[in-house]
């Protein structure tokens, strides 16, 4: 590598692992369990992804892993990658060529939202961000098999976020601080979608042309604008002031 991708990698090494302790600070951890994943720069086929058995908060630029599209190892390394992460991550990163991150979670609010046959509500704020942007898959088990590849990626469509029934949810975008951004206005949606259901009483329903207008413009704040890579900044120097150091030789 010349010395310029050798710095790019390293550093989207670092956004990467501050995007995993992002999740552990926001409590959208499950355990060791599931994974962010980027695409390499230069490397179409080729992905970083954490280390199988590290929580969140334990994973560094250093010891993320090199992996292909089918979860496989690239390179040298003492640990080794989920092999239930890639059934996934690498269906979406090989199919599409807009997606360079995807994270997945299992956090309580979409659990429960991916249960509802009716899946996402697009009557509040952040949920109306989200009109026509949600693909939904039906649940086939534990995401082990290549099998259910196709089937994954016919649900997702063209779209960026894929609600796994019964299961969890998994949002795509162009780079980390998107991924994120995105990730955040659907467990906001999630939450507020759960709050709301507790209460009494109808719900105000927004009509459609509002909630397409949303959608919209939603998804140009992340696409045409410097918005997520601020937002992202910000909550990891929130992140940075509150816990310290994020590893040894972190810089705050």
């Amino acid at each position: 590598m010349t010395m310029g991708v050798q710095e790019e990698e390293w550093q989207l090494r670092t956004r990467l692992a501050e995007c995993y302790h992002l999740i552990s600070y926001h409590g959208w951890t499950e355990m060791i369990f599931n994974h962010i994943s980027v695409r390499l720069p230069g490397e179409p086929k080729r992905y970083l992804v954490n280390a199988f058995g590290l929580n969140y908060d334990e994973v560094t630029p250093e010891n993320l892993l090199v992996v292909n599209a089918d979860g496989q190892l690239v390179g040298d390394a003492s640990s080794k990658p989920n092999p239930a992460g890639f059934a996934l991550h690498g269906a979406i990163h090989a199919a599409r060529d807009d997606i360079h991150c995807i994270i997945h979670t299992h956090t309580n609010a979409v659990c429960a939202v991916a249960m509802k046959q009716d899946g996402f509500s697009h009557d509040n704020f952040y949920g109306a961000q989200l009109f026509g942007r949600v693909g939904y898959h039906d649940f086939e088990g534990i995401t082990l098999y290549d099998e259910e590849r196709p089937r994954m990626l016919a649900s997702l469509g063209d779209k960026h976020v894929l609600v796994l029934r019964n299961h969890g949810i998994a949002v795509g975008e162009s780079d980390v601080a998107r991924a994120f951004f995105l990730l955040w206005t659907v467990q906001r949606a999630a939450e507020i979608q759960c709050h709301a259901g507790m209460i009494p009483g109808a719900d105000v329903i927004i009509a459609d042309t509002v909630k397409q207008a949303c959608a919209r413009d939603a998804a140009r704040l992340i696409a045409r604008s410097s918005a997520a890579d601020k937002m992202f900044d910000a909550a990891v120097r929130k992140m940075r002031r509150e816990r310290g150091p994020l590893w040894p030789g972190d810089k705050t």
